[in-house]
């Protein structure tokens, strides 16, 4: 994992992070190996900060 990678995912919303997971493009590298990994840890721990309805709300703003 790249710096730039971690700090991207430690600034970004958990709705940009639930964004860039649904529209990227298979075999995006931000989803592969230890920085997937992260990610993922950063999505579930943004997600229990934000609360069910920013969750709802994320996924309604972003579609699919």
């Amino acid at each position: 994992m790249t710096d730039k990678q971690k700090e991207w995912i430690d600034s970004a919303s958990y709705q940009e992070l639930l964004g860039r997971w649904r529209m990227s493009p298979i075999g995006d590298s931000m989803f592969q190996g230890e920085t997937g990994d992260y990610y993922t840890s950063a999505m579930k721990r943004k997600k229990a900060e934000v609360g069910h309805d920013a969750v709802v709300g994320a996924s309604k703003a972003i579609g699919w």
